[in-house]
């Protein structure tokens, strides 16, 4: 193996920690490794990560996969890079110094900006040019607070001395020794400033944002040639073949290139993603973005973007210690017979699809003395499965088509109880993958096909295996009461500082 070029590495950079993955052309992982990295919470609602920090940990946990796999730098036939969105970062083009550290996409400290801008009529005019929101998630209004917040940082933007990116851009600027500045198109689409019908940069919203275009980075197809790595830096020259954010490197690495099929990452965030071809579907409720596709093709997909999956497992992990590990809460959900009539909301940083409320709270309704920490486990699991109800509702009526089936993946793709109440309260089949790191194995998947190493997407649709499929066994009369109760929980927990959907938009 090692004297032929007959790998991919990806580079999975997500919230919470980074990913390593060795890929082989069957789509089989020879090597993998993984790191945490510290999360940064310098006031409430504000989340912060170290770029260098992020930059270390992801050349470890390469040279610690690669170790694992038994290869070197050069024996890679190309490098994928997959990467959490919408968190910004600005550096200094000459020092390669970030001027701040990177507000991260959950970040809610421009709430109040995204307000202003939406009391002045201006939601309308973004959605359609973006297919977005109006929301302190998107990159736009964190780069805005960076160049008004940082001692001089505005002045030097404008001098050409900084550089704007998403986590990708730092890490193919890092790998390729500052030689090149990019981005792909999934992730452009995410940052309120790219045009979604032009593909492009769009000039009315970097006036509207006060951005200067000379610190964006050059934006590419997810797929295709885009650098290399410089051999002092990484060991070796390998092409940089395959970008993409997240969530569409998980659309891509479950193989779902048709309507009807969606996916969803159960991750920090819970991210549902149903593939809409060449059309852009609009929606008052969720997001139109752009779907990793090869060069020169135009995909788009609707998204629902869930701000806390994962998220909440690790508050009753660090947060209330209620457990020591992610794997107790299937136990704990499935020690009761049910949540005792308790709804958990995680509404830690707000609501996201189909609700776009910044201002709501989290909260746990229901509480009586009967209550304990089982009951309260389980109802963050089933506030899991409700949230992606509401996403999957909002997506049928934008399509008006039925979504007939869920493939799931990402860390808690794999408790069982969740996937079987997800089935229950969708009432459609949930289906998962042998491999649920979809991100990494999608940006897997673009780097190879960048290159040549596997010639076609439907080469790639052969590869997938899957573990195990999910079907509903709930009556639909249950099925309904359970999501009435969640319903009146989010109800108690909205703000009228939240977006009023569908008419103000």
């Amino acid at each position: 193996m090692s004297n032929s070029r007959k790998l991919i590495l990806t580079i999975d950079q997500g919230t919470t920690g980074t990913r390593g993955v060795v890929v082989d052309r069957r789509g089989k992982v020879h090597g993998s490794a993984y790191s945490e990295f510290t999360q940064y919470y310098p006031r409430p609602g504000w989340v912060e990560h170290d770029a260098e920090e992020i930059w270390r940990v992801s050349l470890r946990v390469v040279r610690a996969a690669l170790r694992n796999a038994r290869v070197r730098q050069a024996d890679l036939a190309a490098i994928g890079i997959t990467n959490q969105r919408e968190t910004t970062l600005v550096w200094n083009r000459r020092t390669g110094r970030p001027i701040h550290r990177a507000i991260v996409w959950q970040d809610r400290r421009t709430a109040k900006q995204c307000d202003k801008l939406r009391r002045r009529g201006l939601n309308s005019q973004v959605r359609d040019l973006t297919g977005l929101v109006l929301d302190p998630y998107f990159s736009a209004t964190k780069l805005q607070w960076l160049l008004d917040h940082v001692r001089n940082a505005r002045g030097r933007a404008g001098d050409g001395e900084l550089l704007f990116g998403t986590i990708d851009t730092w890490l193919v600027w890092k790998l390729s020794g500052g030689r090149a500045h990019v981005t792909d198109r999934t992730n452009a689409s995410r940052t309120l400033l790219f045009n979604l019908n032009t593909l492009d940069w769009d000039d009315t919203l970097l006036t509207l944002f006060d951005i200067p275009r000379r610190m964006l980075p050059a934006v590419c197809p997810s797929m295709g040639v885009v650098g290399e790595t410089d051999p002092e830096v990484f060991g070796a020259a390998v092409p940089i073949a395959g970008i993409a954010g997240d969530q569409q490197a998980a659309l891509f690495g479950q193989t779902c290139f048709t309507p009807g099929v969606a996916k969803n990452t159960y991750g920090t965030g819970c991210f549902v993603l149903m593939p809409t071809g060449g059309k852009v579907v609009r929606s008052a409720h969720l997001l139109t973005t752009v779907a990793a596709s090869p060069q020169d093709t135009e995909a788009y997909s609707l998204e629902g973007s869930i701000f806390a999956a994962g998220a909440a497992v690790r508050w009753l992990r660090d947060g209330l210690r209620l457990i020591r590990k992610a794997e107790e809460t299937e136990q704990l959900a499935t020690s009761v017979p049910s949540t005792g009539g308790i709804y958990m909301v995680p509404a830690f940083v707000g609501l996201g699809a189909p609700f776009w409320d910044p201002h709501a709270r989290g909260a746990i309704l229901g509480l009586t003395l009967g209550t304990n920490r089982a009951h309260v486990a389980r109802a963050v699991l089933e506030a899991i499965a409700y949230q992606t109800r509401d996403v999957v509702e909002a997506m049928m009526q934008a399509t008006r088509e039925p979504v007939e089936m869920i493939r799931a993946d990402g860390g808690a793709a794999s408790n069982d109880f969740l996937m079987q109440f997800q089935a229950d309260i969708l009432g459609i089949e949930v289906e998962r993958p042998k491999v649920i790191e979809t991100s990494a194995l999608g940006a897997a998947y673009l780097a190879g096909l960048g290159v040549g190493f596997w010639d076609s997407t439907e080469e790639i649709s052969h590869l997938r295996k899957v573990d195990r499929r999910f079907r509903p066994r709930i009556k639909p009369s249950e099925r309904e009461n359970l999501y009435e109760g969640w319903m009146k929980a989010v109800s108690r927990v909205r703000t009228r500082r939240g977006v009023s959907l569908p008419s103000d938009l």
